[in-house]
């Protein structure tokens, strides 16, 4: 286990591939991540994930899991799941499965927990072509979400949560926000709000979490009046990655009305 932490650790530090300064503008990361996010139900054995590289070099990636904080280095990360292969070599047009497995640590049964999956992309060494001339280091990091979702939970309650979230207009000084409060033991991912009303718009457009039973507030950009036609217009995102997109009054939830494309 210590080998394999020093394993990851060095790669971090260490594992910036080299480009050509000529090619950088041109330069994009090659392997994909198939999906948005994961959802590991309680149930299952475990979920697998997969990679694509869709470049023309070969790739190394690494994987691991973190907490929340994007800079936690990988080895000091304690997570109740085990990735295979933490550390894996993708050929050009071939593809990676990615094992991720809940290794039993008690997790809260009545609500979603939320982690994160780290891909870090590591270019080959330069040819010898260009291994004289100028370069720059760089790698690319992909983060998506895992929610390991409980067994009690029903799985098909997630796509409503965001229909039961209930939005108030919140004013602090001069500045205005939506607050979201969101009664739901599942996570409600947002891409963007807006709030209309008396003819007048305004918008949260940065995206956000709100987690279950948690209450978030978000900058608005623009004035709106808190009146009985004030509406809040939210796109949220499902289990797939795809939009629901559906409205709401101020102090209550579309519970029952949502709309999905």
């Amino acid at each position: 286990m210590m080998n394999m932490q020093r394993v990851l650790k060095g790669m971090l530090v260490i594992g910036l591939a080299t480009a050509s300064l000529a090619a950088m503008q041109q330069s994009a990361a090659s392997v994909v991540i198939a999906g948005t996010r994961v959802i590991y139900p309680e149930n299952e054995a475990e979920v697998t994930v997969k990679l694509t590289n869709d470049g023309k070099t070969p790739a190394l990636t690494q994987i691991w899991l973190d907490l929340g904080d994007p800079d936690a280095a990988p080895s000091t990360i304690d997570v109740p799941f085990t990735v295979t292969p933490p550390v894996a070599r993708i050929d050009p047009g071939r593809a990676q499965t990615i094992r991720i497995i809940y290794t039993g640590e008690p997790l809260p049964k009545d609500k979603e927990s939320v982690f994160w999956m780290n891909m870090l992309e590591v270019p080959p060494k330069p040819g010898a072509d260009i291994a004289e001339s100028n370069t720059l280091q760089m790698a690319y990091r992909t983060r998506i979400k895992l929610f390991f979702r409980p067994a009690g939970l029903k799985a098909g309650d997630a796509a409503t949560a965001p229909s039961r979230v209930v939005w108030r207009i919140q004013q602090t000084g001069a500045t205005k926000s939506i607050q979201a409060s969101n009664p739901s033991p599942f996570h409600v991912s947002l891409a963007s709000v807006e709030v209309k009303g008396g003819g007048r718009t305004a918008r949260f457009d940065l995206g956000g979490m709100i987690g279950p039973g948690e209450t978030k507030s978000f900058p608005l950009t623009g004035d709106v009046p808190a009146g009985a036609d004030t509406k809040v217009i939210y796109h949220a995102i499902n289990d797939y990655g795809g939009a629901i997109d559906a409205e709401a009054p101020l102090g209550a939830s579309t519970e029952g009305s949502v709309k999905a494309p």
